[in-house]
């Protein structure tokens, strides 16, 4: 944490170039937001060797638990604050796949405010994603499932392509569960898995 965060953190200010994050060469670069403890973002990172990463988790024990799984510091940039306050930094059609799994529901009405996937959220997100780009979104949580849903195609900018239940009832073919996915099963909570794809329409600044 107080050696190698530093050299990973992005640094303040507007993100001119997403691979000059990196230390390594990369193909293309992904983004998860929230990753938790990160065996989400260790096991693609593991298989998407040509892939850099830029993680966002606000908070230190996630980090931490990222940081001892020894990923590879050479395709990894890390933001330990708001995933929000960073979106708006990156350059437009940058990112070439998003994932949000699992995020915290604010379940009780008074705080779906502070919820991840919010009008703002979605747009900002949208403007940073290539055109064709995946935007993965996990939860537990079936109002939070609806909810996503709901924002993320009423934006304009994303494309739903499930046609059938199993398209969001299973997991992706390179799903990595995760301890969250497993506390969720023990308690009898199914999870939904949404595949979005960012079409062509503008964002507008």
């Amino acid at each position: 944490m107080e050696e190698t965060l530093p050299r990973l953190r992005v640094a303040p200010g507007p993100v001119t170039d997403v691979n000059s994050l990196f230390a390594g060469k990369v193909r293309e670069v992904w983004l998860e937001i929230g990753f938790g403890g990160g065996e989400h973002l260790l096991h693609q990172m593991q298989r998407n060797p040509e892939v850099g990463f830029i993680g966002c988790e606000p908070f230190i024990n996630g980090m931490a638990k990222l940081l001892a799984g020894d990923p590879d510091p050479s395709r990894l940039a890390l933001h330990d604050a708001d995933a929000a306050e960073l979106l708006p930094r990156l350059p437009a059609a940058s990112i070439s796949r998003a994932f949000i799994l699992y995020p915290d529901p604010w379940p009780k009405r008074r705080q779906r405010k502070r919820r991840i996937i919010s009008p703002a959220n979605v747009a900002s997100l949208a403007r940073a994603l290539k055109p064709g780009a995946e935007f993965r979104f996990a939860t537990d949580i079936d109002d939070y499932a609806a909810w996503t849903l709901a924002r993320v195609l009423a934006s304009g900018y994303f494309d739903w392509p499930a046609e059938k239940a199993d398209d969001w009832r299973l997991p992706w073919p390179d799903w990595r569960t995760t301890r969250y996915e497993q506390k969720a099963f023990r308690e009898g909570r199914a999870p939904s898995y949404l595949t979005f794809i960012r079409n062509a329409a503008p964002v507008a600044e």
